[in-house]
């Protein structure tokens, strides 16, 4: 499926695979391969970024992905992001929604919230947030979503997307 979908349809804090359809080449072919893993990955979807202007230029909207973090001794050194227009050329797919019934902690309410934090459940989202302070932040419990496949394209595996009458999420 395309970025646009994983924008309208999938909800944050899911987990979600990009590829460029490319086959992976053989581990002895480092460069090879190392090109290869920049084109084909997984993270969390954790921000829909809306279309926006900056002086003359208009920026297409995008999703951004989180594939991890770096940290020494309990302290976030780094989070590793990757924004994707929805005109990427890649293709995505959501590998896992969201648990029915875990809490994602969230900067804010509207269309640009980020997700900071996903809990299994309501004392593991609270716990996480007296632990890391956010002023405006708030608790969204993942409730029961509708999923059904989509067909990515002729030759290509089905791929999971969200029923569009489903809550926003």
């Amino acid at each position: 499926m395309s970025a646009q979908l994983i924008f309208d349809l999938a909800p944050l804090g899911s987990v979600v695979r990009y590829f460029d359809g490319a086959p992976r080449p053989a581990s002895r072919f480092g460069g090879k391969l190392a090109a290869w893993r920049s084109n084909n990955g997984e993270g969390r979807l954790v921000r829909r970024v809306g279309a926006r202007r900056i002086g003359d230029n208009m920026l297409p909207a995008g999703i951004v992905l989180q594939h991890g973090k770096l940290d020494t001794d309990g302290s976030v050194i780094m989070v590793l992001r990757q924004t994707f227009s929805v005109a990427s050329r890649f293709l995505f797919e959501v590998v896992e929604p969201p648990a029915i019934g875990s809490v994602r902690v969230v900067d804010r309410v509207d269309a640009d919230a980020e997700l900071l934090h996903l809990a299994a459940d309501r004392a593991g989202a609270e716990d996480w947030l007296a632990c890391n302070p956010h002023r405006r932040a708030f608790l969204d419990e993942v409730t029961a979503t509708r999923w059904r496949p989509i067909w990515s394209g002729p030759g290509s595996r089905p791929a999971i997307a969200a029923d569009t009458g489903r809550a926003a999420g």
